[in-house]
């Protein structure tokens, strides 16, 4: 081979690399990205240990609703996300009375997430009411979660939300689609 086809050979490589580059950079910083479940606070739905998947793009288009289980960013440690379901949407009042009721605007919240019965309302033993761009989010595993209830989460503000998760890829033999509601 001859000094000029392994130059082009090598521009060649290098520029089929550039392009992969590129392409995996523009997914993970607006696409998706990868999250792994490091609590039981969304137990029995997700597991300590399992990876997903979190679709980065659809909440640019529109806004999550309730009952979606979403990322976001938790405010008071670096390049940490918490990952909860969302129970309360802007201008709701979210309140947990002392049976461990969760109510959405003087209305009972009916949901088949969170059976057990809540031990601590924390902030929402007082109702709550969310700004335009604020989201009262809560772990599945209720009395085990740092949610919306505490004030070292409070309310999730639209900025903070990374995305939505989207399909769980590990381990593999629950490899799933997340399903709506």
């Amino acid at each position: 081979m001859s000094k000029k086809e392994v130059l082009k050979e090598i521009l060649s490589t290098s520029l089929y690399l550039l392009g992969v580059l590129l392409v995996t950079f523009v997914l993970v910083k607006f696409v998706v990205q990868r999250t792994e479940i490091l609590s039981g606070s969304m137990e029995p739905t997700l597991y300590k240990g399992e990876s997903y998947l979190v679709d980065k793009i659809s909440y640019r288009f529109k806004d999550p609703e309730r009952y979606d289980i979403i990322t976001f960013k938790y405010l008071y440690a670096e390049k940490t996300y918490y990952v909860k379901r969302i129970i309360g949407l802007p201008g709701d009042t979210v309140y947990i009375d002392e049976y461990g009721t969760i109510f959405i605007n003087d209305e009972v919240l009916i949901e088949h997430y969170g059976n057990e019965t809540i031990e601590n309302p924390g902030l929402a033993a007082n109702p709550i009411k969310l700004g335009d761009d604020e989201y009262f989010v809560m772990g599945d595993n209720r009395n085990d979660s740092q949610d919306s209830r505490y004030p070292n989460v409070g309310a999730v503000k639209r900025e903070q939300i990374l995305g939505k998760l989207w399909v769980q890829i590990w381990p593999l033999n629950r490899l799933r689609l997340m399903k709506d509601k």
